[in-house]
């Protein structure tokens, strides 16, 4: 009999079609529930998922057959991955597949912040031609500041190659990584130099609303702030008293502490938020472009080759 693979999410055709190539019988099934996962993953070897639900405990302990769980994005932090690890599960996921997508539209929330695109094309739609008021900051001779040098982090220091601009970067777990697109340099660079910080790093205990208050007091200029990694990371509130006092200048959103409504909606900082000039806001697509779609199949598939069963 085959080994099964169950795919509980919206993951480009092609990697059914080369999971059916390397010997799997594979079950697509988008729109099955957690409840409906949980009576058959009994089954299967293998699981793929997007953003569904969270892989964790409660279904690996229904699960005694699972070798494998294939992320279709590039983090890890909707998987249980110390249980995973424990039961010798194997985790795959594809930050290959779309950096280049995140790379981009973090370059694009720049320079719509630092140009007033949002609220100069919400103005003049409504009759209002005001250029003093949306005049812009050219990237040109700023420093960026990136806090990881993984694969999205790297993919956006050559997004930045051809702006002029000098890009040094931070990352806790690496070192010599120097490069011709950014300067390794320590923390206290970045809070001294920066004009813009954009975050690149996963969501972990050590992560989670890392940057807020004190953590923004310790830079020396006013900057602009990106946000594609993980909305967890930042402290919205501390983002918004920033922003106030002058030491953001605009920050562009892609992920927040509290994603979809009406949850949202309930924040106690959501109107503030909404109500910004200096804030857009993105619905995490950063990484879901219609080109990642196809591209974090086609790395996953890749990846499930190496699986040895």
């Amino acid at each position: 009999m085959k080994p099964k693979i169950l795919i509980v999410d919206d993951l480009h055709p092609l990697f059914a079609e080369q999971a059916r190539t390397l010997g799997f019988e594979v079950d697509d099934l988008p729109l099955i529930t957690r409840a409906e996962t949980l009576a058959i993953i009994k089954d299967y070897v293998g699981i793929a998922v997007r953003t569904k639900f969270r892989i964790d405990q409660e279904l690996l302990d229904v699960a005694p057959r699972l070798k494998f769980v294939a992320r279709a994005g590039a983090g890890l932090d909707n998987i249980d991955e110390e249980v995973a690890k424990a039961r010798n599960i194997k985790l795959i996921n594809a930050p290959e597949g779309n950096s280049d997508a995140v790379g981009e539209h973090a370059v694009g929330l720049l320079l719509a912040l630092m140009n007033n695109f949002r609220k100069a094309d919400q103005q003049v739609r409504n009759g209002v031609w005001d250029r003093e008021g949306n005049r812009g900051y050219e990237l040109k001779g700023k420093t960026v500041g990136l806090i990881g040098y993984g694969f999205m982090g790297q993919k956006m220091a050559r997004k930045l190659a051809g702006f002029e601009v000098e890009v040094m970067a931070y990352d806790k777990y690496k070192t010599g990584f120097t490069d011709d697109y950014a300067k390794e340099v320590s923390m206290e660079e970045i809070v001294r130099q920066s004009d813009v910080l954009s975050l690149h790093i996963p969501l972990t205990a050590e992560t989670r609303q890392m940057v807020n208050d004190e953590y923004f007091f310790h830079f020396k200029k006013p900057i602009f702030l990106i946000n594609t990694a993980r909305g967890e990371i930042v402290d919205t509130q501390a983002v918004l008293n920033n922003i106030r006092a002058g030491k953001i200048i605009g920050a562009g959103l892609d992920v927040l502490e509290t994603e979809k409504f009406p949850a949202l909606a309930a924040q106690p900082w959501y109107t503030e938020l909404r109500e910004s000039d200096q804030v857009i806001l993105t619905p995490h697509v950063a990484g879901w472009t219609f080109d990642s779609y196809r591209k974090i199949s086609e790395v996953l598939v890749e990846k499930l080759k190496e699986i040895r069963l």
